[in-house]
C-alpha cells in the first residue's frame, strides 16, 4: 500500500496501550504499515495489516482518508 505523503495520526487508546508495548514512533508506523504482508479491506475507507517481526506477528486497524491526506489507527493487535 503506497502512504506517501499521508500522515499518520494514532488514537490516543492506540498511543497508550500498543505504541508503549512495542516501544515504537510514528516514523516505526509507517514502515509497519509499508512493509505489511497483507491487507484486508473491512470497510469503505477501514483496513487491517499484518507484519512480521522478531518472532510475533502484529495487526493493525487503520482508517485511509484519501482526502485529507491521513491515516488514523485505531488499535492493533499482536500474536506470539
Amino acid at each position: 500500500m503506497d502512504i506517501s505523503g499521508y500522515k499518520i495520526r494514532p488514537s490516543k487508546h492506540f498511543i497508550l496501550t500498543w505504541m508503549r508495548k512495542w516501544d515504537i514512533n510514528i516514523d516505526s508506523l509507517k514502515n509497519i504499515i509499508e512493509n505489511s504482508y497483507k491487507f484486508d479491506k473491512v470497510g469503505k475507507n477501514k483496513y487491517k495489516s499484518y507484519t512480521k517481526s522478531k518472532g510475533s506477528s502484529k495487526k493493525l486497524i487503520f482508517i485511509k482518508d484519501d482526502e485529507h491526506k491521513e491515516i488514523f489507527i485505531i488499535t492493533g493487535a499482536e500474536r506470539k
